[in-house]
């Protein structure tokens, strides 16, 4: 069989304690990683596709989830990164309150750099282009442009918890019982 064929059968990584490791993005691995990390005994696999891969020697169905046999903890602090604020503000404006796709939010200075703001969680909040242009260098009190919600500093289950309201366009049937969203999943 051709790889390119195989390119459809990603494996759905849980940390030990059978849980995913991140929901959004989706904690998943390619088949090629998933069969290495079967073969280097660090994972268990918990089910399977009905596609097998050969060798010479081996045949082996395609894992579909497997788990870590060595449990990661979440970091107690999730980095400051743009996209993990538009995760925590739920990819919404914090102004508009609108929902857009990540490529199409900015981020905003609450007490804006040019008047000594910090480029911190605690001071930058999720906008769309729209909003923030209007709200520009000025404080919110000027123009009465406050956030939603006051912007702090997220723990890694606030976010993990955030990213299961976006489930991926594609679940395999074999994940349901391993993930946690009030959606029903599409064959």
């Amino acid at each position: 069989m051709a790889d390119g064929s195989l390119l459809n059968f990603p494996a759905l990584v849980l940390n030990a304690d059978f849980r995913p490791l991140s929901y959004f993005p989706l904690s998943l691995w390619s088949w090629q990683d998933t069969v290495k990390a079967v073969f280097l005994d660090r994972v268990s696999v918990l089910n399977e596709y009905d596609q097998e891969v050969r060798s010479p020697q081996v045949s082996l169905r395609l894992p579909s989830v497997i788990a870590l046999k060595d449990y990661i903890p979440a970091a107690r602090r999730p980095a400051f990164t743009r996209f993990n604020v538009f995760l925590r503000d739920n990819f919404s404006c914090q102004y508009c309150d609108d929902q857009f796709p990540a490529h199409d939010l900015t981020f905003d200075h609450v007490i804006p750099r040019c008047k000594g703001g910090r480029t911190t969680w605690e001071n930058v909040v999720t906008a769309c282009g729209v909003c923030n242009l209007k709200k520009g260098p000025h404080l919110p009190e000027k123009i009465n442009m406050h956030p939603r919600r006051r912007p702090d500093q997220p723990t890694s289950w606030q976010l993990q918890e955030n990213g299961r309201a976006f489930p991926p366009n594609h679940l395999h049937e074999s994940w349901r019982d391993y993930l946690y969203w009030d959606t029903e999943l599409e064959n």
